[in-house]
């Protein structure tokens, strides 16, 4: 499974696609199951990418554990929750993610 993850351009957060628009975390990322969704989630990057909404617009790799989206790459958590050296900065350190 992927999904889609960028850069907001206006502050640089890390984002996710879901439900139409981009989310600042990883939890209700759109999943693309094959090769028809990943095209149509590239597509929406590239436009999001030529509407100067996001850059470094990339489809990533995934896998469900139960039922939480957790990113292969190691480089994709550490964006997902935050710095690995505090966890009272980052997307970890909000509410909603403990």
């Amino acid at each position: 499974m992927k999904i889609l993850t960028a850069n907001r351009l206006t502050d640089g957060e890390a984002v996710w696609y879901a439900g139409g628009a981009w989310a600042e975390t990883i939890d209700s990322s759109e999943l693309a199951a094959d090769k028809a969704a990943e095209e149509r989630l590239e597509a929406i990057g590239a436009a999001s990418f030529a509407a100067n909404e996001v850059v470094d617009v990339n489809l990533i790799d995934v896998e469900i554990v139960d039922g939480v989206i957790h990113p292969l790459r190691l480089r994709e958590r550490i964006r997902a929750a935050g710095p690995t050296n505090r966890n009272d900065l980052g997307k970890q350190a909000r509410p909603t993610a403990a």
